[in-house]
């Protein structure tokens, strides 16, 4: 597993009254964030270099009011492994992801758990989106991702979480 997490969240507790724990650290130079608040976004897919275009259109910060750090899954038992362990609360999953692809993820983490966190399916067809709702994901976004609209869409699925308000929509 590789993170980029941002210094201080060892003191945080996930939903499930767990340690939120750090695998490593990453600060972007001596720039304090707005908020104490940092969000922490999971990134799923098999192919490393989908996984750095999903970090790199995200970026660190999605909206002015918004910081985030990135925790990534390159396998199925990974990104489980790492929903189990950590305080997750945004999926970033690639609907092209093999074996095991993003809609599957999906659907498992919102048929199994109470507490998931809202769910962003990357897809390569417009026409696949029917198959994201019944994975029941909060929003899609098309390949290549545009900065913008990546933006945009994690900084309403972060600010609904954070508001206690479903996502879907």
């Amino acid at each position: 597993m590789r993170a980029w997490l941002t210094p201080g969240t060892g003191g945080r507790f996930g939903a499930r009254g767990r340690p939120v724990r750090s695998a490593g650290s990453y600060e972007v130079g001596a720039w304090q964030p707005m908020s104490d608040r940092s969000y922490t976004v999971l990134l799923y897919s098999d192919d490393p270099e989908v996984r750095t275009a999903m970090r790199l259109a995200v970026g660190t910060r999605p909206a002015a009011d918004l910081t985030v750090e990135f925790a990534e899954a390159g396998t199925y038992d990974e990104c489980i492994r790492l929903i189990d362990e950590y305080e997750i609360d945004l999926l970033l999953l690639d609907g092209e992801a093999s074996p095991a692809g993003g809609l599957g993820v999906a659907r498992q983490i919102k048929d199994e758990r109470d507490d998931a966190p809202p769910t962003c399916l990357v897809i390569a067809r417009a026409a696949d989106r029917w198959l994201a709702a019944y994975a029941q994901v909060d929003a899609t976004l098309m390949h290549p991702l545009d900065p913008v609209t990546t933006g945009q869409t994690v900084a309403r699925l972060l600010r609904a979480r954070a508001a206690g308000v479903p996502a879907l929509g």
